[in-house]
């Protein structure tokens, strides 16, 4: 606060009209003069009659400030007073008083460390200094406002605090890292803001904060002051008993759901569900169907409804259209305290070019690369991250551990790997540049996800990272040096090789397209192609897979999955009931899309609700219980999870038999445990008298029969018990002579075998 120069500095005023200057808090604010023997304030306030100055503690007038011109420079001295003190303004409008703290007043908040960070790309809390922050600053509440600016000539903020005035809040710089900050006590919750950017070629760009905690719906794009209180959480039980959990050897059956879609209110379905909505139906129908996971598409504010939440604008910011912060924060923990996982689709591929948004941010390109051959995505049109500068790596970390930490996600799924690891992703010749060592690897990209995955698994125990990797990228799912959330000798994980990523699982995409090519081929022809079913069991162990059926594989022209299956309606619902067993039986955890577990017809679409009348049908119901059914026997029987990265998990028993189009295998769990025995059928033909092979001698029976009337198929099967013959067969030491309904997936147990209800596993509220 110390300044030698006299009340009135020649230029002062010329500086401040025209943004002549370093450092506007040099200028503004409280100041000693005449060699310390005085204070001084100045104030610069556009339309201002008179000012005075009060005493913060005491709210007695100091002084009355001499107006110094009509553009609204005041400045006056505080009479005896030359120790500075807290003091708000006493402003007079034409048609209005205003009381303000004066934001000139106060030191920087910011601290060398967090900065020291956040520019070598370690800070995982940015959100906490960077953007909209509540703070309590000697005594005085308000917000502190930060952003990262380095290569603009003034960065000023706008808002309903200031009647959007860009001389109103000019921010301070910090030169040594491009901060800008400014305290503003009289802001107050939901008011809107953005930030006012000068560039170095006098171009004015108004940007939205990207590190909002809230925005304005679309078209709007304002940051909004978030919400002052905290969430009390409810989930301690969980959020302890989650820690513990190592999910590869747990039970996941995850429900992938677009919120704004699954299901709608209004005489027309024209209105989205509420976080409150949302708690009442959507959580207790995720624990009915039992599924053990819900994974929520893109819930970052994001301007065009047809992106689904995959261009998002603002990456810390809970799209308003469900509600604020607060009510995603009470739906996540309600979700908690009722069993159920929630994972979060994360985007940090790419970003839009909206001209709000990151792009040229402060006329520079400061988040993505300059040469559009590094910077562009020519698929989407969009602009891709500059993972090699750690300001990028510390807002994108601090956005992954925000989701985390504040909201209580149990992981994040990332969407379009493949292309951050390929320079050449979707690229002709000459139209992208090599590495360093003339290859085609991202290593900035590459080096971002093994820092991110190894910091997100130390900090939040329990989490899941999930890649959606379409290529054969080896070790996505790997451990990395000292990583060991597999700490178990029978993991598959490589943490030698340099290119392992540290994902806890990846999309088994080849197992995806490969079944669904098979599915849609008619069953006449389906012997010709019996690999596409089989072939996921060569690379099953070299990696932790997920099955996904998600949303990409039901819009676009592409069909629902019910769509998709040839012939009568019969054979679509027998099929896809068929395809479900065969899925839920494979190893692998599992993800099926809305609507799939229901047989939607129609192909998804983002505008409207699903079709949920659908479920007066049988055959809709049919399918529903099926899906219902397969996630309890999952659920219970360790068999079907416990050894999905260990070939001891599962035995083919016959994958050959292309001529009748039926696969039969074993799975396995504890040595303890019996095995279940899988029959699949996936031709409308009967068979009677078929051999299947048989680990034990004892009585079979069929545990599940999705022929059964009860899911809408024929009733074809096995009644009473299956006797086991010493009739070795299929590389077992005893079989049995069995019906094999058609299109349909048979589950075998022995009478005698108990389900293995794992309650570790099932982490609920005592």
């Amino acid at each position: 606060m110390t300044n030698n120069a006299p009340e009135f500095q020649n230029g002062v005023d010329v500086a401040l009209l025209n943004s002549e200057y370093v450092d506007v808090f040099g200028l503004l604010g409280m100041h000693l003069v005449n060699q310390g023997k005085a204070l001084s304030v100045r104030c610069f306030l556009r339309g201002a009659l008179a000012v005075d100055v009060l005493c913060l503690k005491t709210g007695r007038k100091v002084a009355s400030l001499n107006k110094h011109n009509e553009e609204g420079l005041f400045s006056g001295m505080m009479g005896r007073r030359v120790k500075p003190f807290l003091y708000k303004l006493r402003v007079e409008y034409p048609l209005s008083e205003r009381e303000i703290i004066d934001p000139y007043q106060f030191e920087s908040l910011l601290s060398d460390d967090d900065l020291y960070l956040f520019g070598e790309g370690r800070q995982q809390q940015a959100y906490g200094f960077l953007g909209a922050n509540w703070r309590e600053h000697l005594g005085v509440n308000g917000v502190h406002f930060c952003v990262w600016a380095p290569n603009a000539k003034r960065v000023s903020l706008l808002g309903d605090f200031n009647f959007w005035d860009g001389g109103a809040h000019v921010m301070r710089q910090h030169l040594a890292n491009g901060m800008w900050e400014i305290f503003v006590p009289n802001a107050t919750e939901g008011q809107h803001y953005k930030f006012e950017i000068i560039t170095q070629n006098g171009e004015r760009l108004e940007k939205s904060d990207p590190y909002a905690k809230a925005m304005q719906d679309a078209p709007c794009n304002a940051s909004l002051i978030p919400l002052q209180a905290a969430h009390q959480w409810q989930d301690n039980h969980w959020m302890q008993q989650r820690a513990k959990v190592k999910w590869h050897q747990a039970p996941m059956s995850i429900y992938e759901v677009h919120l704004a879609s699954w299901r709608r209110k209004g005489d027309t379905g024209e209105y989205y569900l509420n976080y409150q909505d949302l708690n009442d139906e959507l959580i207790p129908y995720v624990v009915e169907m039992g599924f053990t996971h819900l994974q929520l598409m893109p819930v970052s504010e994001y301007p065009f409804d047809g992106s689904w939440g995959y261009q998002p604008v603002g990456l810390y910011a809970p799209t308003c259209r469900f509600g604020n912060a607060a009510g995603l924060k009470a739906f996540v923990d309600a979700c908690h305290q009722a069993g159920v996982a929630v994972i979060l689709d994360w985007v940090a591929a790419h970003f839009p070019k909206d001209p709000h948004g990151l792009a040229r941010f402060d006329g520079s390109c400061l988040y993505e690369h300059d040469d559009p051959r590094q910077g562009e995505h020519p698929d989407w049109d969009t602009l891709i991250f500059n993972y090699g500068r750690g300001e990028v790596q510390s807002y994108l970390l601090s956005n992954a551990c925000y989701w985390l930490e504040e909201f209580h996600f149990d992981g994040l799924r990332l969407d379009a790997v493949s292309s951050m690891l390929y320079l050449d992703y979707s690229r002709e010749p000459g139209q992208w540049l090599p590495n360093a060592h003339g290859g085609r690897e991202n290593l900035a990209a590459i080096s971002f996800l093994q820092s991110l995955n190894q910091r997100l698994y130390q900090a939040f125990p329990g989490v899941c990272m999930i890649a959606e990797e379409s290529t054969a990228w080896p070790g996505v799912s790997h451990m990395l040096e000292s990583d060991h959330r597999f700490a178990d000798p029978h993991s598959d994980c490589d943490s030698s090789s340099e290119q392992s990523l540290g994902f806890g699982f990846k999309w088994n995409m080849g197992w995806m397209n490969d079944s669904i090519g098979y599915l849609k081929r008619d069953p006449i022809y389906r012997q010709f192609h019996h690999q596409e079913l089989t072939f996921s069991l060569v690379y099953q162990y070299t990696e932790q897979f997920i099955l996904s059926l998600s949303h990409d594989e039901v819009v676009h022209g592409k069909g629902s999955l019910l769509h998709k299956i040839p012939n009568d309606d019969w054979q679509k619902f027998a099929t896809l009931r068929a395809y479900y067993g065969f899925m839920w039986g494979h190893p692998g955890k599992k993800l099926l899309f809305m609507g799939n577990e229901f047989a939607q017809r129609d192909e998804w679409s983002h505008d409207k609700s699903l079709d949920w009348h659908l479920l007066e049908y049988a055959p809709h119901q049919g399918v529903q219980s099926w899906v219902k059914e397969l996630n309890n026997l999952y659920q219970k029987h360790d068999q079907l999870w416990l050894k999905d990265g260990e070939p001891s998990g599962f035995n083919w028993l016959d994958c050959n038999n292309q001529q009748q189009s039926i696969f039969s295998f074993i799975r396995q769990g504890e040595v303890d445990t019996a095995p279940l025995i899988f029959i699949i059928n996936m031709t409308p033909k009967v068979h009677h008298g078929f051999r299947i092979g048989l680990p034990l001698n004892k009585p079979f029976k069929e545990l599940l029969n999705s022929d059964s009337e009860l899911y809408g198929g024929s009733n074809v099967g096995n009644q009473g018990v299956i006797i086991a013959e010493e009739h070795a067969y299929q590389g077992l030491p005893f079989s049995a002579m069995i019906t094999v309904p058609p299109l349909a997936c048979l589950v075998l147990s022995p009478i005698e075998a108990q389900a293995l209800v794992t309650e570790s596993y099932k982490i609920k509220e005592q």
